[in-house]
């Protein structure tokens, strides 16, 4: 029986990038992201959940609102499937709720080797692997209490600006929200000195040594509603992996540098049905690719990106 389903079918061509270890995953950081992207628009800050998950070695810090948006759609598909059941051709539609763009790269941090590992998702899972910085930390005698969690003060100019971290030595992981890290201790809450990007503890928890929970939405693959088997979900992002019990890097990951992932970037900005379509047929797909999200300004065409004129990241002045 040949699925034809409108976003994706379990026989797409990737290519596996050689894996870090994966590493048992111990707590679960959540933050309260706020970023004045606009200076004109300083009453308008970009804000947004997002999620660490981090073990003895490796971390994960991704959006926090885009697994919740993962979830949801994992569930649109399988009702969709189960009301198509017996069907020769499938077809599924996604409804998008997103009113603002959620962050779609995901940082790995790999303390004993190291190592940065940036997956976006264009279609395919990309890596960009690099070294991880080696932030010039200065630690300080001042100590303050989140949610009953003491920690200690440090600062940092790093990527273009004066960082403040609060970091807590009884829980003893290097890691941080975005590529913050290298502290004896995790980096519960950091901004910069001008408060323009700020990391808020939002909570933390311990993972649950719970078998059940290892492949929790693992690899995007979504199970079918009468229990015949599982369809692999390609071109869109349905993977709730990093609610599971394991830290590691998505097993079907095409490893690329940034400029070529860039290159990618530009072509799906300029043309997202067209891209996605070629993506698919490049795949050996068959299929139509259709999205129903909420509608653009008129005039508007591609990608409806935010202004912004204060990156995260400031390039240093030459």
């Amino acid at each position: 029986m040949k699925l034809t389903l409108t976003i994706c079918l379990a026989t797409a061509l990737t290519i596996s990038a050689k894996a870090q270890s994966p590493d048992k995953a111990l707590a679960r950081v959540r933050y309260t992201f706020t970023h004045i992207q606009d200076t004109t628009q300083r009453d308008k800050p970009k804000t947004e959940n997002m999620l660490l998950v981090t073990g003895k070695n490796a971390s994960v810090y991704t959006s926090y609102d885009k697994l919740n948006q993962a979830l949801n759609t994992q569930k649109q598909i399988q009702e969709q499937m189960k009301n198509q059941t017996g069907n020769s051709n499938i077809k599924i539609e996604v409804k998008s709720e997103m009113k603002a763009p959620l962050t779609q790269e995901d940082y790995f941090f790999f303390a004993n080797e190291h190592k940065m590992i940036t997956k976006e998702r264009l279609f395919n899972n990309y890596l960009v692997e690099e070294t991880a910085p080696q932030i010039d930390w200065k630690i300080l005698k001042d100590t303050m209490s989140f949610s009953g969690i003491p920690c200690q003060k440090a600062t940092a100019t790093f990527k273009g600006r004066k960082w403040i971290a609060w970091f807590a030595t009884e829980i003893p992981f290097q890691s941080g929200p975005w590529k913050l890290n290298g502290l004896p201790g995790l980096i519960v809450e950091a901004y910069d000195e001008k408060k323009e990007v700020k990391f808020t503890f939002a909570g933390l928890e311990n993972v649950k040594d719970d078998a059940n929970q290892t492949n929790a939405g693992d690899d995007g693959k979504i199970a079918i509603p009468n229990g015949t088997g599982v369809v692999k979900m390609v071109g869109i992002d349905v993977s709730t992996s990093y609610l599971g019990s394991e830290i590691k890097l998505p097993a079907d990951a095409i490893k690329t540098t940034r400029k070529e992932l860039d290159k990618l970037k530009a072509a799906r900005d300029k043309d997202p049905q067209g891209f996605m379509q070629a993506q698919m047929a490049a795949s050996g797909m068959q299929g139509s690719f259709k999205t129903t999200a909420a509608p653009r300004p008129a005039g508007g065409a591609g990608i409806t990106k935010a202004e912004i004129n204060n990156p995260i990241e400031i390039p240093e002045k030459k």
